[in-house]
């Protein structure tokens, strides 16, 4: 009992995490600067600003709205999913002091961005929802096969541009810059932080056998081998698949060409290698 308990209690701490982590982007960042960077967070940033509107108790107000329609237009599982983000939210908004701890603009949007694709980076790693306007692309999505990314964009963008009549057009560009921030900010955490490069190699059969060497005399690198065809010449040959960190690449790569200046090398860039470690790959 206590063994199925356990995993719920952590994904639930992780969840507060994230959600505490959005709360402090918000009131250190975004609403002492009166910039509104989407989502319901942000049409609580306007309200504020516009009519002096407290920001939790907006929140909390639409979040309840459309935890109303997703209980009639969502199935239940999701409507439960995202209820108890919807609540703790707007708590962890009024309990976190409004601080202005930045006073330039554009360093506390940047920061603010950062900090608040790190918060929801980790609701996303646990599937769980802060609510708000997460809440429509997935109706969109049910009724009408929107792609949410699609129409969550639409409604940040339409959010954003009420900044020019509530803060102007400077706060209008800050909430953009902050979005695309954040949305590269979370692509790199959810994609993985721990980077490899991965080296597909082909050269003349003694190249190949002398890589091959220099790579097993190493045991924090591995190797695949693959069978290829060149496609001028119909030959059957080798080619290397090769896994390195990223502060072994260039050390890799120079022992390529070290070996055979004329090799043929192809690189990628990889987010995370999952089943094997990098000595391991043969």
């Amino acid at each position: 009992m206590i063994n199925k308990i356990k995993p719920h209690l952590i994904q639930f701490l992780f969840m507060l995490i994230g959600l505490e982590i959005i709360a402090i982007s918000i009131n250190f960042f975004f609403a002492p600067q009166k910039v509104a960077v989407g989502g319901a967070t942000g049409i609580a940033i306007l309200l504020e600003t516009a009519f002096n509107w407290n920001v939790s108790v907006v929140l909390l107000s639409i979040n309840v709205a459309l935890l109303i329609l997703a209980y009639f237009m969502l199935d239940r599982s999701t409507t439960k999913k995202i209820m108890m983000g919807s609540f703790i939210l707007p708590l962890f908004l009024a309990i976190t002091p409004q601080i202005n701890v930045v006073e330039d603009r554009l360093l506390a949007v940047i920061v603010g961005g950062a900090v608040f694709a790190v918060g929801i980076s980790i609701l996303y790693r646990i599937d769980a929802s802060s609510g708000g306007t997460t809440v429509p692309p997935m109706i969109l999505k049910k009724y009408f096969n929107i792609k949410p990314a699609s129409s969550l964009l639409v409604i940040d963008a339409i959010v954003c541009i009420f900044n020019i009549f509530v803060s102007g057009i400077e706060a209008f560009i800050l909430a953009i810059f902050s979005l695309v921030i954040t949305y590269f900010i979370m692509n790199y955490i959810e994609t993985g932080l721990d980077r490899k490069k991965v080296l597909y190699v082909m050269s003349t059969e003694v190249g190949l056998n002398k890589l091959k060497e220099d790579i097993n005399a190493n045991v924090d690198r591995g190797f695949t081998i693959f069978d290829a065809k060149g496609g001028y010449s119909g030959e059957d040959k080798e080619m290397l698949m090769i896994i390195v960190e990223n502060q072994n690449y260039q050390q890799m790569l120079n022992k390529v060409h070290e070996i055979d200046p004329n090799a043929f090398i192809i690189v990628y860039n990889i987010a995370e290698v999952h089943g094997a470690n990098l000595s391991g790959i043969e």
